[in-house]
């Protein structure tokens, strides 16, 4: 898959470009349809399957002082998207300018005069142009103008809600490990840089590796989990600790904790992922260190066995 930053850096390979419109944190299984259409449609037509997506999401540069945790970085969006088979992703930087945008302005001048588009393809509350005045409709009346093909996607639904990208971060901050993989139709996942924390672990008898993650990331809530630890390319199973160490500290920051099981090798400053399967308890405080000892004993085994059984249900880590 090509990755194009900034359009004014896109050249066309000469084949009609089929394009996808959204943010996609996350690429769940609503996302994952519309990206499958827009690829049989580029596969079926000799075109060039393709994404357009503003970085940083429009909502941090319009709304600053708004928190929003975020699913996934750009370049973990990107592994995903080149995962379904697009072929080009153009990301393109999001700014105040961008904003005053009319939605016309938008369809015109960067649809058409800059990216000659076949077809494009939004889901069915894609909003686009100054204060998000343009709607699916719209862009279907401006297709008709211009000369563009418009396709709609309808929701994808988990029973009777709608997948949201809002939905899947609920699921994940409560610990709901295994609802928020079903939304996604793929392990939820963290990545980051394995950083030097306490080191008490490795007093214990249990070393961890202690995640650095951006912290406009979503992580799974307070608790204990079963994951697969991915370095490089190798798999080991892990139990992991999310959570402000209450049995040492009346107060401390939430850290992310992993206990790579039967895995000795040094990873201070190395990438670590970390796919979560099952949520195996809330976080706890102990009376003391034996007590915290011996249930990561239990949690230890506990994961090992859940992990084992995923691994035999065949279930991909990632799309």
């Amino acid at each position: 898959m090509q990755i194009v930053r900034e359009i004014d850096n896109y050249k066309s390979d000469g084949r009609p470009l089929y394009l996808a419109l959204g943010n996609f944190d996350g690429l769940h299984r609503g996302h994952q349809q519309l990206m499958n259409n827009v690829i049989r449609a580029a596969r079926n037509n000799d075109g060039t399957a393709a994404a357009f997506i503003f970085e940083p999401h429009p909502i941090k540069v319009l709304f600053p002082h708004r928190e929003l945790k975020l699913l996934a970085t750009p370049e973990m969006r990107s592994e995903l998207l080149e995962a379904l088979g697009l072929d080009l992703l153009i990301y393109n930087s999001f700014s105040t300018e961008i904003a005053r945008l009319t939605p016309e302005q938008f369809a015109a001048g960067i649809l058409v005069e800059r990216l000659a588009v076949k077809a494009v393809f939004v889901g069915f509350n894609y909003s686009f142009g100054f204060k998000g005045a343009g709607t699916p409709e719209m862009l279907e009346s401006f297709g008709k103008q211009y000369g563009f093909e418009v396709h709609v996607i309808p929701p994808v639904k988990e029973g009777s809600e709608v997948i949201s990208s809002t939905l899947v971060r609920q699921a994940i901050e409560a610990g709901d490990i295994e609802y928020a993989a079903q939304l996604l139709g793929y392990l939820p996942k963290v990545e980051g840089l394995v950083i030097e924390g306490e080191k008490r672990g490795r007093q214990i008898g249990f070393p961890t590796a202690n995640l650095g993650v951006a912290p406009d990331l979503v992580i799974p809530g307070k608790g204990v989990y079963a994951a697969w630890a991915r370095i490089g390319t190798e798999v080991v199973k892990a139990v992991v600790n999310i959570g402000s160490k209450p049995t040492f500290h009346p107060e401390y920051p939430v850290s992310i904790e992993a206990h790579l099981i039967d895995y000795e090798r040094d990873l201070y400053g190395k990438t670590l992922r970390l796919y979560f399967t099952a949520r195996l308890r809330d976080e706890q405080k102990f009376e003391g260190i034996e007590a915290l000892v011996k249930q990561i004993g239990l949690d230890r085994d506990r994961a090992a066995q859940t992990l084992k059984s995923f691994h035999a249900s065949g279930l991909a880590f990632t799309i």
